[in-house]
């Protein structure tokens, strides 16, 4: 039977931690490999006791024995993180990169979709779907890049939809899973390189979905903001959706306008047509069949692997 497993460096409170877990064990994972960015000893005792768990407190030891010294920036750590986790003697077919706020929703099972993956392929691409802001189980879903998907997005959005990528805020890439056994593999954020070439050809898992967790509430936005604007998605270097000679702007660029011109209400429109959960943005997502509705059920997988913290 094919086996999988995730890793992923996480700074989070301890619930958040033990949710993200025992969700992906419920859903089969044979093994976590958990990277703690911060010293969290009621999620590491936790962990630590769980017989599918390997975890690591990311300490002064941990980045000296990696690379000398701990790394600025949470992408180069989660890089580091995850080749390390890659590179420890196998004991899953598969693995994948996650971050805490990312949740693998099958339509059948995860084993399921891996084991329909051809024997010669070497990753397989799991795409988005992003949560709406206020609820905990309606979902905006993946729009292919299929030479309709600007129009779409445009008519989803009409006001910022030129803007973003595929009528995302967060990451439209999806997350790869690697099958194990390869030499000299990098695994980064959303892809992974085997020397300096990057894996070629990965199949596409249409029958599972990575469920983002990117802004719960507006005000879960709104304080994740700064952070994300300074060193996270919205990040002065990526790239815009649309190019500037067709009026396009990088997220950074665009909020940065929509403060100075409007302050807060401005991200406060943004929010309310792209992000947030109401009757018309459910209305305008299922004209274009891309509403999707799905039950977490976080705390009830809290409940059966970590009782103790469900309390």
């Amino acid at each position: 039977m094919t086996t999988w497993g995730l890793t992923a460096t996480i700074l989070a409170p301890t619930p958040d931690i033990l949710r993200f877990a025992a969700y992906h064990l419920d859903q089969g994972a044979h093994r976590l490999y958990i990277y703690l960015d911060a010293d969290t000893p009621d999620a590491y005792a936790a962990l630590k006791a769980h017989p599918k768990v390997r975890v690591q407190t990311c300490d002064a030891a941990h980045w000296k024995r990696l690379m000398g010294r701990r790394p600025d920036k949470h992408q180069a750590r989660q890089t580091l993180n995850a080749t390390h986790a890659y590179a420890r003697k196998a004991e899953v077919d598969w693995l994948i990169h996650m971050d805490a706020d990312e949740f693998l929703v099958p339509d059948s099972s995860v084993t399921a979709a891996l084991e329909a993956v051809p024997a010669t392929t070497t990753s397989a691409r799991i795409r988005p779907m992003e949560q709406l802001g206020g609820t905990q189980s309606a979902f905006k879903a993946f729009i292919p890049s299929d030479g309709n998907r600007r129009a779409t997005v445009s008519a989803l959005y009409p006001t910022f939809g030129k803007h973003l990528k595929g009528g995302f805020v967060s990451h439209v890439a999806g997350k790869l899973f690697v099958r194990t056994g390869l030499d000299d593999i990098t695994v980064k954020i959303h892809n992974a390189f085997q020397g300096d070439q990057m894996l070629p050809d990965a199949a596409e898992l249409t029958d599972l979905s990575l469920a983002h967790c990117h802004a719960k509430t507006w005000d879960a936005w709104r304080a994740a903001y700064g952070y994300r604007l300074d060193k996270g998605s919205y990040r002065s270097e990526l790239k815009p959706a649309t190019g500037p000679d067709k009026g396009g702007m990088t997220l950074h660029d665009l909020f940065r306008w929509l403060e100075a011109e409007q302050g807060e209400a401005g991200l406060r429109a943004f929010y309310d047509e792209v992000i947030g959960d109401s009757p018309d943005m459910r209305a305008r997502l299922t004209s274009h069949g891309l509403l999707r509705l799905v039950d977490l059920d976080l705390d009830a997988s809290l409940m059966r692997h970590f009782p103790e913290a469900a309390v």
